[in-house]
């Protein structure tokens, strides 16, 4: 990356915000992707590769080139990402053009691509190897110790900003499932049009009722709607 370097203490906390504001996991890991090719010094390209059921997918790239990297990683059946998401252990070469470990990755990557460095970290969600974080340098030798300490500190952050937001999707989930139900659509509407609240401050009011009365919200949804009849 060229030009002036950030405060790392803003790029965290521009991650945090985008966690906070309720963003969807896609935008988490996007975000996360961009914010290696300004954290860690030389990373020009990024991408988070996830381990599905069905195998390896890029859930996020900083660019074109990185996808083109997993795209090769996944054709191939080797490469940074895959080792760092099976073997457990963060990888790292800073030059591909000197003998390693994914030699037919190598070749391709310096024939196609100007990705001349690589490094893989993995990434945990609630204990469960679920990815990795991948880094690319266009120039040779520019990853080294302080680049891999970089790349560690933030994708430790991702890990827990992939949580928290994975976490916030399934409460969103059961709140779009829950105002569905027909009572509770009524009762949110309800509230919304006699005291002025929004939909989320309706909710809010409905499900912390419903905790201290220590019945189901849809009862008390009912019996909000039943006093406005």
């Amino acid at each position: 990356m060229n030009g002036e370097v950030p405060d790392p203490r803003q790029v965290f906390t521009a991650l945090a915000d985008i966690v906070y504001r309720g963003s969807s996991v896609s935008e988490v890991y996007t975000a996360v992707c961009v914010s290696a090719t300004i954290l860690v010094p030389g990373c020009d390209h990024a991408s988070l590769m996830l381990h599905q059921e069905a195998g390896f997918a890029t859930a996020a790239a900083s660019d074109e080139v990185a996808r083109l990297v997993d795209e090769y990683e996944r054709e191939l059946g080797e490469g940074p990402c895959l080792d760092a998401i099976l073997d457990e252990v963060p990888q790292l070469d800073p030059d591909l053009a000197t003998p390693t470990a994914w030699p037919a990755l190598a070749a391709r990557l310096l024939a196609d691509t100007p990705v001349r460095g690589v490094m893989g970290f993995r990434l945990l969600v609630d204990d469960r190897k679920v990815g990795a974080l991948n880094l690319f340098s266009d120039t040779p030798g520019t990853f080294g110790s302080e680049a891999a300490d970089a790349a560690a500190l933030l994708t430790s952050f991702a890990s827990v900003a992939v949580a928290a937001a994975a976490h916030g999707e399934q409460a969103r989930s059961l709140r779009e499932g829950l105002a569905s139900n027909r009572e509770i659509g009524k009762a949110i509407g309800l509230l919304m049009a006699l005291h002025h609240f929004d939909d989320d401050a309706a909710f809010d009011l409905l499900r912390r009722t419903s905790q201290s009365m220590n019945v189901k919200i849809a009862e008390v949804a009912r019996r909000v709607v039943a006093q406005h009849r």
